[in-house]
């Protein structure tokens, strides 16, 4: 399909050697009107002809990087890398999405967020602040994540996360006693299955308490 929908201006910037154009409407869709200027994209595939998605303000979007659906990137954000945003995500302000990440649902990744590495976002999750989301983590359902205190909601348990303190189901401790907690001890006070996930989000939320420090 031919695209009717934005061209690449003259107007571009470099980011790490590689030449980005701004684009621009050629027809009015949704919330953009023709004529409208947007943000910056290395090539036509970053930006989906179908749909009403769109880049816009000072975001960038660049390598394999594919903005789709009805998503949204504004502001200053930067998707790059293999990421996907799809849906109807919305990804603003300062956040980067990169590497293998996916965001998509109604999820939203803005303030100074980062989502990468092979890491999940979706349903109605938000991410925002100064909040890390990467490896092979899972943000889903209603969870927010944030930098100051982190919610994670939807999984078998309920993770909060404050300054000093994780609760996590019923269980609340220090930094340190989770870090300590076994998983004998999990299985004998809490059963098998509360080992199990324990075994499988062990490494995710310590090291998101290591990046909140």
């Amino acid at each position: 399909m031919a695209n009717e929908k934005f061209y690449l201006t003259k107007e571009t910037k470099i980011i790490f050697g590689i030449t980005l154009y701004r684009i621009k409407a050629k027809k009015s869709f949704n919330n953009v009107k023709k004529g409208e200027l947007g943000g910056f994209i290395e090539r036509e595939e970053n930006l989906s002809v179908y749909g009403d998605a769109w880049v816009s303000g000072d975001a960038l979007v660049y390598g394999n990087a594919s903005v789709y659906g009805n998503a949204r990137v504004s502001g200053d954000a930067w998707v790059s890398g293999n990421a996907r945003v799809y849906g109807n995500a919305w990804v603003y302000g300062n956040a980067r999405v990169y590497g293998n990440a996916l965001v998509y649902g109604d999820a939203w990744v803005y303030g100074n967020a980062w989502v990468y590495g092979n890491a999940r976002v979706y349903g109605n999750a938000l991410v925002y602040g100064n909040a890390r989301v990467y490896g092979n983590a899972r943000v889903s359902g209603d969870a927010w994540v944030s930098k100051k205190c982190i919610n994670i909601i939807g999984l078998m348990f309920n993770i909060t996360i404050h300054d000093k303190t994780i609760q996590i189901g019923c269980e609340f401790g220090s930094f340190d006693y989770f870090k300590k907690l076994t998983y004998k001890k999990v299985n004998a006070d809490h059963g098998e299955e509360a080992c199990m996930f324990w075994k499988a989000y062990k490494k995710f939320i310590l090291n998101i308490v290591k990046n909140q420090r």
